[in-house]
């Protein structure tokens, strides 16, 4: 039998007036209309607006503002004229020193609401430059035909189609600063609508741009490339494969971008593909915070699960007897244990796992650790806590992109392996957008 297809119902079109009760957990504002949750772009609690519906499922809906009535002391202007239309920021409404108080009422209410936890000390937020902090992003690309040009930048708000800007404020300027300049470039190529992205990785004096291509450019192509980073003194890429395909345009040997912990001794390199964490400033301060609430020791073995390139492990190296590093992506692990030693660190070992499955055969877990530190993606590390009870470490320090996982994780830690929150606050990583970074430390 033919699967029958319904067919959506039409959105109401006129404005719907509404008081914004509360944030969502992804910073948007949240009312109830008829009974239904309502999910509200740029809309702050306590603010009178009217929307117009954006979306309807059965549960929830979706809307954005079309008039403000009441606005809140804490709306601010935006800094970005494309802001509204393209999709990287989402709260630049927000007044600046506010958006990180936001981002610490949503983790606390995390906290209560999934992890069944209240946080018994906040930490003082780290923060850092409010615009051109972002080193590493992926751009899309795009040749529009009916445009005549070449789009570069991110997608629109919660739509498949790149939006059409000239710069981005949150970028680094080497590069939010040049999108015109790129789309421009880009645009003389013979194979401009064969380039779907461009991977940007910022180091501390390097500008690298692997450009993703889907067919070999021609040697006119590599000559206007070449000039166009000569001129602008970048770094470029061609990727004509996958990550690891990568080969060096201009300079000719390549150059890889590299960032540094001044304060642990600690250099690192990395290839423009790599995952590393966006904003400098605010890394160099987290694992700093990290170093001083772990107290390290030469009697400590030290534990790094979802450790990327090593970016706690090697200075964690510098204080401990000894660190292992976890990583599902072997790259990434080779790529830690080559920057192990050019920095001439020893005291560590990597190890390729997947931490989100059976670990039971894996060498390093029969090991014995005084000290956890857990770093994951937004899924957060729910498989691996199971491994807690065996190694008992006395201290547990948690990095979190993603506050409801963990909430999810930390009522894990302390409703059933007996652990106790101590301390827990949120980071600015991401400003202009409702992204809450944080870290929770955890002691038996």
């Amino acid at each position: 039998m033919a699967r029958r297809r319904f067919k959506k119902k039409k959105l109401p079109e006129a404005p719907v007036s509404a008081t914004i009760e509360s944030f969502a957990h992804d910073g948007r504002g949240l009312t109830h209309i008829d009974g239904k949750v309502v999910f509200v772009d740029e809309a702050l609690p306590g603010e009178v607006v009217e929307f117009v519906y954006t979306d309807s499922r059965r549960d929830y809906a979706e809307g954005k503002v079309v008039k403000l009535v009441t606005p809140a002391a804490e709306r601010g202007e935006p800094g970005c004229p494309h802001y509204g239309i393209c999709g990287g920021c989402s709260f630049q409404h927000v007044k600046e020193p506010l958006q990180i108080e936001i981002k610490q009422s949503i983790l606390e209410e995390q906290f209560k609401r999934i992890g069944k936890l209240d946080i018994p000390l906040i930490w003082k937020p780290l923060t850092g430059p409010f615009w051109g902090y972002r080193q590493k992003a992926r751009m899309g690309v795009k040749y529009v035909a009916k445009k005549g040009r070449v789009l570069v930048g991110f997608r629109e708000r919660r739509q498949p189609f790149l939006a059409d800007i000239e710069s981005c404020r949150v970028m680094h300027p080497a590069v939010g600063e040049r999108l015109m300049a790129l789309s421009a470039m880009i645009g003389q190529l013979t194979i401009k609508d064969k380039i779907p992205q461009i991977e940007v990785a910022i180091g501390d004096s390097d500008v690298v741009l692997a450009i993703r291509v889907l067919e070999p450019p021609t040697d006119d192509d590599c000559a206007v490339i070449r000039d166009f980073a000569k001129a602008n003194n970048l770094v470029i890429y061609l990727q004509p494969k996958g990550p690891d395909s990568i080969m060096p345009l201009w300079p000719e040997a390549g150059l890889m971008p590299s960032y540094a912990l001044p304060d642990h001794q600690v250099n690192f390199n990395f290839k423009p593909t790599m995952f590393t964490q966006v904003n400098t400033a605010i890394n160099r301060q987290m694992i700093n915070r990290v170093i001083d609430v772990l107290a390290l020791t030469k009697e400590d073995r030290v534990l790094d699960l979802f450790c990327g390139l090593g970016n706690f492990t090697l200075p964690l190296a510098r204080y401990s007897g000894h660190v292992v590093g976890i990583e599902g992506d072997l790259p990434l692990v080779n790529h830690a244990q080559e920057n192990a030693r050019l920095n001439n660190i020893s005291n560590v070992d990597f190890y390729k796992a997947d931490l989100f499955g059976d670990l039971s055969a894996e060498s390093w877990v029969k090991q014995t650790f005084t000290k956890v530190l857990l770093d994951p993606s937004r899924a957060g590390a729910a498989e691996v806590l199971a491994w807690m009870p065996k190694w008992k470490p006395e201290c547990i320090v948690y990095v979190s992109c993603n506050p409801a996982t963990l909430a999810r994780d930390a009522g894990i830690l302390v409703n059933d392996l007996g652990y106790r929150l101590e301390k827990a606050g949120v980071m600015d990583m991401f400003p202009q957008t409702a992204h809450v970074e944080s870290i929770a430390v955890f002691r038996r």
